[in-house]
């Protein structure tokens, strides 16, 4: 597995909020700071992801609380935007978080698992694949992750570009 880690182009990103906030000054003056990020964490898994998030399979992710609280970064909000970026750092779109909770592994539900959109969308598939995950990314920690670490649910929607922006108006 390629664990090179991905630069970000925050110039790029930058350029790209810009854009939504002159095209939805409403929406983007709810944020003072440009969250900007990227899915997985590998440049293979973060594509693989967020080509799922650009054919709309994709409208849910799920990090441990700890993976914050370890590099120091507020968790998600309500209403906040982010950025998510490609395998090579540049930014595709930006996100606007619709829902959140914090339960742990055996909270996840079947829909949740489904609006994933990773897999075959099951919820044994969910389980399986972020075993894997959170082990993996935990195992440079002092204690690595259990199933009793608390989870952040986070549901999204895309709202910028608009030519893949969910369409129902809530954006």
């Amino acid at each position: 597995m390629n664990t090179t880690p991905i630069e970000i182009d925050h110039a790029a990103a930058r350029r790209m909020w810009n854009d939504y906030a002159r095209a939805r000054p409403e929406r983007a003056a709810s944020d003072s700071e440009l969250v900007v990020e990227h899915f997985g964490d590998t440049p293979r898994l973060a594509d693989e992801l967020l080509d799922a998030v650009a054919s709309g399979a994709k409208r849910a992710t799920s990090a441990l609380v700890r993976e914050f609280t370890v590099v120091g970064d507020p968790l998600p909000r309500i209403g906040a935007h982010w950025i998510a970026c490609d395998g090579r750092g540049t930014p595709r779109v930006v996100l606007r978080t619709t829902e959140l909770r914090i339960g742990d592994f055996s909270s996840v539900d079947e829909r949740f698992a489904a609006d994933e959109g990773e897999g075959d969308r099951t919820i044994e598939n969910w389980r399986d694949g972020h075993r894997r995950y959170f082990s993996r990314i935990s195992s440079a920690w002092p204690t690595p992750w259990t199933e009793s670490d608390d989870i952040v649910f986070e549901r999204f929607r895309i709202v910028w570009p608009p030519d893949l922006a969910d369409a129902d108006g809530t954006a």
